[in-house]
Formats: C-alpha cells, structure tokens, sequence
C-alpha cells in the first residue's frame, strides 16, 4: 500500500508533468485540489474518467478534491487541443449542462464523509459577476503579451490560417483567475488537468505567486491514446458517454471489452481501483489464456459496474451473451437494438402477426437465411433454426405477436452466429 498519493499516480502512468516539489506536498500536507470540467455538453464521456479517477485516488489519499464545473469559462471556450474554435453556446444551456454533469460526478467522488468530503463548485459563480475593467487591471496586468504567446495551446492555432480569437486568447486569464480564487477561498493548492492543460495551469501557478506571495502547484496527465495511435474514448459511432441516455449501457460494456490486448493493462492502471497485484494477477492469465480475453471482462465489469451500477452490469453482460445463444427474456427491445444494430434486418406488419398469418418459413424466406420454404424445412428438421434464441422444431408454426420482444423485434438465429433481426411494424 503506497503512502504518498503522487506514487500512486506515478505507478499508474498518470503523471506527465508536474511543478517541483509536489511529491513532497502531497506526502506531507492535506491539500486541497481542483480539477476543471467543461460544461460543453450535458454529459461526461470516457476521456473525463482520467481525471476524475484521479481525483478521486487523492482523496482516498486524504487530500480534498474539488470537481470545478466550468459553467462560467464554458461562456469563452477552451483554445486548448482544439484546431478551430468552439461553437458558444447559450448561458442556459450551459446551466442545464452542468446540473447534469454534477450528478456524474457524484458517482465517483465521496460527498459523504466527514474527514475530507468533495465539493462540486460552479466558476460562473465568481466569473459572471466579474467587473471588466477590475479584471484587466487586478488580473491581466500580470501576463505579458509574450508569455501568452508561449504557451502551445496558444502557439498552435495561430500557425493556423484561421488563427484565435480574443474571446479565446483570454481563456488562460479566467483559467488563472479560477485557481487564484479557490486558493483564496478554499486554500487551494493544486490544480489537476490534461497534459494539454499545462500552459493554463502553470499560468494559474504563476498568478498567485506573484498576487499573494504563496506557492501553488500543478499535475498533469497524460493524453490516452490507443495502441494503434488513434484516439481514446472514440468509436465509429462517436464518443463513449457516461450518460446512458447518450450510450447505453451495453456499448459502454462493449467498449472497454473490445480493448486492444496491447491497451488493456495500461487501462486497468488508468480507470480501475485494482491494486498492483490484481492487475499484476490479470496480466499473467491474460498471457496463459489470451482467446478468454479475462483482462478486458474485468475492465469491462469494472467500468459499467462504476458508472451504471451493478444491475445495468448484469443487464449488458446478458446481452453480450445473446450473440452467443444466450437468454433473451428480459432484455427490453432498446436492448435487442443495441445489440443486433449491425446484423441484417427486415419488417413485418403488426396486423400479419395478430392474425397469425406468418409462419416460422415465411420469415426465414423472407430474411433471406434460406432461400426456399423446402431448405427451411430441412434447417429446422436438423435443429439448425431459432426464433428469440430459442430452437424451432416445428416446421408449420405460425409466428404470433406474443413471441415478439415487447411487440418490437424478433431474432431469428441460423446456426451458432448467423442472425436477422426482424422489426415489427404499426
């Protein structure tokens, strides 16, 4: 059991960089630390988890996380790691955001204990009220034209044609005001990001230095990438949310047990509360039996389990077992859409099905998984057909609407893994 947080982290792969001396702060101190969230959106996706697990490590550490919900410079717009600016959204969209994005993350941090509970904070609270002139003289006096320009976030989009815009340009001001702010209120010693929030927070670093005479640090980590380079977090679909509105469930379980064998051990460090020796456990039965893939199932458990819960895990470890002949009977038909969106798929009407005019060959000719009522016949004959995974053995059976998963859907199976998903319309 590590003593100081920042081996914690270091054993993980989650520092990239730091201001010197944080090791022994951490060691030594409770400090009390931030990490920003952008309200851009009314949901986290899989790419906050580093952060926000990170957070929630140092409070395990007995340090005093705050979850900043960036309500205020969500109003500006991030330059950082962008190529073209942000579109600006409404202020009341923004507001809407971040009452969704708090309850995410409370899922992860401990609102409850009386030691060192978190805080969520919303920076529109200090930033809105700001008096322009006020800040530029009280705040922007200290940052150089130059030293802005320094800063990479800064230097890449104005190699661009496009270039950056001063609402941008100025992020790095209110990102400073922030941390100045909560180490006058809170005492806030520390501020958490991306590597790519490196400029901004040693800006923040620098500001109270040179306002209030004090020390103030920063820890970075590192951007995840996969194994083959691309980036983390992001499927043909589009981003992995925590929201289950946003992605379900079962994706998100699919997500993590999809993970490349090269990205896996790196994840299980990352994302997961597994100690060095279960991780170490993982790695070895990953060697000795790779076709099981008993490293991803772990990760994958672990993570929905986190964000969804232990009930939502079992749900999707049963739908990720119907593409194996698993049981479908309880699995609602957003769950059978999810599951069967990339398998074939044609209608019925609901009226043909009421009146018992379909039977089990119709459908399979009509699917296409025989080409003739006489090789279904045979298909079934040799227990080869299935209807709602279950097998078939009646060649003349009529389809009624009773056998459709909540008068939606029926799967039809040929073999072990040959699926038609059939839709059932008004």
């Amino acid at each position: 059991m590590m003593t100081n947080a920042f081996d914690e982290l270091k054993w993980r792969g989650l520092v990239y960089d730091y201001v010197d001396g944080i090791r022994d702060v951490l060691g030594h101190e409770k400090v009390t630390l931030y990490n920003g969230f952008d309200a851009t959106a009314d949901s986290l996706h899989v790419g906050h988890l580093v952060p926000l697990l990170a957070i929630a490590r140092l409070q395990r550490f007995g340090h005093n996380p705050i979850a900043l919900a960036g309500g205020g410079t969500s109003m500006i717009g991030d330059p950082s790691g962008k190529a073209t600016e942000r579109q600006l959204l409404s202020r009341e969209q923004i507001e809407a955001n971040v009452d969704a994005i708090k309850v995410q993350l409370a899922r992860l941090l401990d609102f409850e204990t009386k030691i060192n509970p978190a805080r969520v904070m919303n920076n529109a609270d200090w930033l809105m009220p700001l008096n322009l002139i006020e800040f530029l003289r009280d705040t922007g006096k200290h940052f150089t034209i130059n030293y802005m320009l320094a800063k990479e976030s800064v230097k890449m989009r104005l190699e661009r044609e496009d270039g950056i815009s001063f609402t941008e340009f100025s992020y790095m001001l209110l990102q400073s005001y922030d941390f100045l702010h909560l180490h006058d209120v809170t005492g806030c010693q520390l501020q958490t990001g991306g590597s790519d929030q490196w400029g901004n927070i040693t800006a923040g670093v620098e500001l109270i230095r040179r306002v209030r005479g004090h020390s103030a640090y920063g820890l970075v980590y590192p951007l995840i990438t996969k194994a083959d380079g691309s980036k983390f977090g992001k499927t043909e679909s589009g981003s992995v949310w925590l929201s289950a509105a946003r992605t379900s469930p079962y994706r998100f379980y699919q997500f993590w047990l999809n993970t490349d064998d090269k990205d896996v051990v790196p994840y299980l460090k990352f994302f997961t509360w597994l100690s060095q020796e279960e991780i170490q456990a993982l790695e070895n039965e990953m060697k000795n039996r790779p076709e099981e893939r008993p490293a991803q199932r772990v990760l994958a458990q672990q993570m929905t389990g986190m964000i969804h819960g232990e009930t939502e895990l079992a749900h999707a470890e049963q739908a990720a077992k119907v593409l194996f002949g698993g049981e479908i009977t309880g699995l609602s038909s957003a769950d059978i859409a999810d599951v069967f969106a990339d398998v074939p798929s044609s209608q019925v009407r609901r009226d043909s099905l009421s009146g018992r005019e379909l039977s089990v060959l119709d459908l399979l000719v009509a699917s296409g998984l025989a080409a003739s009522k006489g090789e279904g016949r045979r298909a079934i004959s040799e227990g080869g057909i299935y209807l709602n995974n279950i097998r078939v053995s009646d060649a003349s059976a009529m389809v009624s609407i009773d056998q459709t998963i909540e008068g939606d859907f029926i799967v039809l199976r040929k073999g072990r893994k040959n699926y038609h998903l059939v839709k059932v319309l008004a």
